[in-house]
């Protein structure tokens, strides 16, 4: 190998090079992971790439874990906070964040959405052949049959991706369906390292490659792009066809989450830049913030990494959170992400609580095992008199002596739901009825439990509770009904999905729509069974899932639909497309209602709507958002230039007059007044023209009580040279007679229709002070 005539000056400048100003003398000598930016442009031109120049002057080459050059300009350090706080001293370094841990958005279909075989969005799609769908989640369990490349054509030239190898993973686990596969493991070991809570990687359970250990991964994977055409079910539940919502659409699988452990920012990082740099179109990312608080989009690496990745053309649809019902607790706010709930499907899984007295009570049940067969067992309430670990049935709180032969009520909390059963059969009990608390009120999710399981809602948990307390000898049996289609209604919102308003900007609507995420047959890994615990040594090829993990990647199916059937869409073209033609109407017809509170739901539980790809594909009309109008949003924000620039990759120029972030050209209208303010706002919009070249569009709005909406002009003639036309919506709201529910807004929906499209927008009229 030939000699590098500036190593000489490269180890010289190692001496004296930036961070011996903060030699390990330091008093905190506890070591953390820290994400820098740092402004490229400024590298000195004497060293060769940007790692010999990290390396030289911030952090020694051990301490480095990844190098950012696409999505993000900087890299990921294992250091102290005394070493980190002098490197942000540094003046190329515009921003340090300490990484975090992220959470998978679980709770632990295709028909529905408006898909058939042979017409609409399927056919005309090809299927989402040649798209590319970037999976960021648990790795991919490679042999199942819905990752199968039959009748698939060459690998799309364009990619430049890798199948890595590692712990049984072999190049030859990807073929033409699964073209790409990564691992991302840096940020996981410099955290377990360092002695926190996280522990090393355990190699009797988890694998050091893209294969995947938990079940997420491959589950998620499977909903988004699984081939179609072959019988599947789980333990006989959900029996049917299997297909993802993009079949033909081609897979990357990138592993940043990892058992037990959850997903650190810095591997999150990482993986956006490299399947920005790999080629995909979309990026399906189930992953998000579990503690409730959103960070500003210029400390959030989700936030960083996929604004790199839209700014590439790269669709990123992402979970909304699984913190609902309670309000503002949607997550992944960033206007360029797509944030998606959750919704019911029409097909349930009931199973009936039958008490000594007669009474019936319904719930659900994915149990598997052998029947009760109507016998009647004595029914035992833990928590009536002990302690509340008792009453949720946590490890090693239950005494045998009085669960042993018996149906046990557990209450819903703190502990996997599938967990208290296996404490419940260690203890020697036949049975249990897991019943919801008030904050979960009616909302229901199957398991594959290990033993005779019903979950009942709140209102049947404490009836049963109530008959256990007034009978001497109470008395239950448990009956499980398999698999009921034609459920109405559906879609109904999850009472579990994240809910506005938007904690950072309430300009913007989040979520921006709905998918179906309750009850979501999809493939699993061989690794556990579908409880996902230790104990749990059954096998399945598809296991049933809840979550708002569930529901974003049907959406990232749906992007690669679209994507496929119209190439030249932008990310926000093909996210307008959804959100103007989703459903907010259940299969009676009427207004989707809420799980929660069986109300009707409002734009802050299921943004737009439910995602309705059969309308999807022909919107009529279009808001499209470019880089520039992310940045005059930032700007209208009220962020810096640098600040900016931490998201962005470039400096930008901001306007003398300070942009409204309102006009953001976003599908939906957010009307924030202050209680001591104006009473009226303007709100400009531009819709581009993707249907008929000769078009009129007339609008009709939908207005709140007490809130005056007007539009002008109030009709937009499209011809062949003309494709865009822009319109002013004023919402004026007469204070006295304005009426915000009990969630804080009142609701409308603008409509732009030509006779054959109609392009829904819905509007949020909210009163609140700024912090």
């Amino acid at each position: 190998m030939a000699s590098n005539p500036l190593l000489p000056l490269l180890l010289l400048l190692t001496l004296f090079k930036f961070s011996a100003q903060i030699a390990p003398q330091a008093a905190d000598q506890t070591l953390k992971t820290f994400i820098f930016r740092v402004d490229r442009h400024s590298k000195p031109s004497i060293f060769p790439t940007h790692y010999h120049w990290y390396a030289s002057e911030f952090a020694d080459p051990p301490q480095i874990l990844h190098v950012y050059d696409t999505v993000f300009h900087g890299f990921s350090a294992s250091l102290t906070p005394d070493q980190a706080s002098a490197i942000s001293d540094h003046p190329s370094v515009l921003a340090v964040i300490q990484d975090r841990r992220r959470s998978l958005h679980t709770t632990r279909s295709p028909q529905f959405l408006g898909l058939r075989n042979q017409r609409g969005l399927w056919s005309e799609s090809d299927y989402g052949s040649d798209v590319i769908v970037g999976v960021f989640d648990t790795g991919v369990w490679p042999e199942r049959r819905s990752f199968t490349d039959k009748n698939l054509g060459a690998i799309p030239r364009r990619w430049k991706g890798v199948c890595e190898t590692g712990t049984k993973f072999a190049k030859s686990n990807c073929n033409r369906k699964l073209i790409g596969a990564r691992f991302f493991i840096k940020g996981h070991e410099a955290a377990a390292n360092a002695g926190g809570p996280i522990s090393p990687i355990n190699d009797t359970v988890e694998y050091r490659s893209p294969r995947d250990a938990d079940g997420h991964g491959t589950h998620t994977a499977s909903t988004a792009i699984g081939r179609y055409a072959f019988e599947a079910s789980m333990s006989g539940y959900a029996a049917g066809i299997a297909k993802g919502v993009a079949p033909k659409a081609r897979l990357a699988v990138y592993k940043v989450c990892w058992k037990d452990s959850g997903c650190f920012d810095s591997d999150i990082l990482a993986a956006f830049d490299a399947a920005v740099n790999d080629g995909v179109d979309v990026i399906s990312i189930s992953i998000g913030g579990g503690d409730g608080v959103s960070a500003p989009y210029y400390l959030d690496p989700i936030a960083i990494g996929s604004y790199g990745a839209v700014s590439h053309g790269v669709f990123v649809s992402s979970s909304a959170g699984n913190d609902g019902p309670n309000g503002m607790s949607v997550t992944n706010l960033a206007p360029w992400l797509t944030t998606v709930g959750a919704g019911t499907i029409d097909r349930n899984f009931p199973a009936v609580v039958i008490l000594g007295n007669g009474r019936r009570l319904s719930g659900v049940s994915l149990y598997s095992g052998l029947p009760l067969k109507g016998k009647m067992y004595p029914v035992v309430y833990p928590g009536k008199s002990s302690m509340l670990s008792a009453s949720l049935c946590m490890e090693n709180t239950l005494d045998p002596r009085q669960v042993r032969g018996k149906i046990v009520i557990c209450d819903r909390g703190s502990s996997p739901r599938a967990a208290k059963g296996l404490v419940v059969k260690k203890a020697g009990g036949v049975g249990m009825i897991l019943a919801n608390g008030i904050s979960n009120g009616e909302g229901l999710v199957g398991d594959a439990h290990i033993l005779a399981t019903c979950a009942v809602g709140a209102d049947e948990g404490d009836a049963i509770k109530a008959y256990v307390a007034s009978t001497k000898t109470p008395m239950a049996t448990l009956d499980f009904q398999g698999t009921v289609i034609g459920i109405k209604p559906a879609p109904v919102v999850a009472s579990f999905s994240g809910r506005g308003p938007n904690g950072l900007n309430p300009e913007i609507l989040k979520p921006d729509l709905i998918a179906p995420g309750v009850n979501i047959l999809a493939a699993w890994t061989d690794s556990v069974g579908p409880t996902g615990l230790d104990t749990d040594k059954r096998k399945t090829e598809f296991n049933i899932l809840s979550g708002t993990s569930m529901a974003a990647p049907h959406v990232s199916g749906a992007a690669a639909l679209l994507k496929s059937a119209h190439r030249d869409w932008s990310p926000a073209a093909i996210r307008s497309a959804m959100m103007t033609t989703a459903s907010v109407t259940d299969n009676r017809n009427q207004t989707m209602t809420d799980e929660a509170t069986g109300k009707p739901s409002t734009p802050y539980d299921l943004g737009a709507g439910h995602l309705n790809l059969g309308r999807a594909m022909d919107p009529g009309l279009i808001y499209d958002i470019t880089n520039d109008d992310y940045v005059r949003f930032l700007c209208g924000v009220g962020y810096g230039p640098r600040v900016i620039q931490v998201i962005t990759r470039v400096q930008p120029k901001c306007p003398v007059k300070k942009p409204a972030p309102e006009n953001l050209n976003y599908p939906s209208i957010g009307a924030v007044f202050s209680r001591a303010g104006k009473s009226s706002k303007m709100f400009i919009r531009t819709v581009t023209n993707v249907g008929q070249p000769n078009a009129v569009y007339r609008s009709r709005i939908e207005a709140p009580k007490g809130v005056t909406v007007s539009v002008k002009p109030s009709r937009l003639v499209f011809g062949g040279a003309v494709k865009k036309r822009s319109f002013v919506v004023t919402v004026a709201v007469d204070r006295r007679n304005v009426v915000f529910g009990e969630s804080g807004a009142a609701f409308g929906s603008l409509y732009w229709s030509d006779g054959k499209h109609v392009v829904r927008s819905p509007i949020v009229v909210t009163q609140m002070d700024p912090l």
